[in-house]
């Protein structure tokens, strides 16, 4: 098929060669000259046989919302935007809708696989009307990795391919805090000498084998003690959009709102919360703080009575 594609970075140029290595014609475009095929979108579209098919790979937010809007104005009738960033399953149905109105479909897509999905495959869960997901879904055959699963058509309502793929990085993000938590355990207690030897055991035959687990034994091997990395971790939204959905739907989320917030204390080279924790042991307990000296008796107010 011929396809447009928008955004050529890691993910997008990827795809780019992996659907043209699957014999689809694709015309890219992307801000950096130098990795696009055409000048602007309106060239990019130009080249394409109708019905269009145009992807967009641009980052979530305004970005994927001003160039879908610049879509609106270049398409036509019978035409076809598929959103395969991480946007929020929210702005899919605003999207859909401005769309509609032009008679142009739209698919939202949730794209998992990052920079080895050009040689393994890209996870697909997509959402949009069977007619819609009809035109692309030879860019999907061919982009997922091989074998029966991999993608899926997770809902014909606008946004249901990005929901599916915000819970599945909401879970993500609770499945790297548990392997986090554990390494740092094992690495505290001077009692086991083999760490990384450790983790790696764990890649066969147990029940908590997982890709997940496959890179962090790579980035052990390289860097037993994690030296070279500073403990700081941002989160690109679809936790924290995991987690407000839950509150809106009575669903609790402990496990995966721990692993949100633990990305947050990872920012504090001094955290404030706990500088009051510190601060109230100090006055209640007379709790040494590491910066400071014990209180006074008569500092002290009176405890409450038990």
């Amino acid at each position: 098929m011929d396809i447009g594609l928008i955004g050529l970075g890691k993910m997008g140029g990827n795809m780019r060669t992996r659907l043209r290595n699957g014999g689809h014609t694709v015309v890219g475009y992307d801000r950096n000259p130098d990795v696009s095929d055409v000048a602007s979108l309106a060239e990019l579209v130009e080249a394409l046989p109708s019905p269009k098919v145009v992807w967009v790979m641009v980052p979530a937010g305004d970005p994927t919302r001003e160039t879908v809007k610049e879509l609106g104005e270049l398409l036509s009738e019978g035409d076809l935007v598929v959103d395969g960033g991480n946007s929020r399953w929210t702005d899919d149905q605003a999207n859909a809708a401005m769309l509609g109105e032009l008679g142009i479909g739209f698919v939202d897509c949730g794209v998992s696989g990052g920079v080895w999905g050009l040689e393994n495959g890209y996870a697909l869960m997509y959402g949009g009307s069977d007619d819609d997901v009809a035109k692309v879904l030879p860019a999907f055959e061919t982009l997922k990795p091989e074998g029966e699963s991999g993608m899926v058509h997770a809902g014909r309502k606008p946004g249901a391919g990005h929901f599916a793929k915000m819970v599945h990085n909401g879970i993500e993000y609770a499945m790297m805090q548990a392997y986090a938590e554990g390494w740092e355990l094992l690495e505290k207690v001077d009692v086991v000498d083999n760490v990384t030897e450790v983790f790696d055991s764990w890649r066969e035959g147990t029940v908590i084998r997982s890709w997940l687990l496959d890179l962090l034994v790579v980035a052990l091997k390289d860097d037993a003690h994690l030296d070279e990395i500073r403990g700081y971790a941002e989160d690109s939204g679809e936790g924290r959009w995991t987690v407000e959905a839950g509150i809106d739907n009575a669903v609790p989320m402990h496990v995966i709102a721990a692993s949100l917030f633990a990305r947050f204390t990872s920012r504090q080279e001094d955290s404030p919360a706990m500088k009051a924790v510190a601060a109230m042991r100090n006055q209640f307990g007379g709790h040494a703080t590491q910066a400071g000296s014990p209180p006074k008796k008569g500092d002290l107010p009176d405890a409450p009575q038990q």
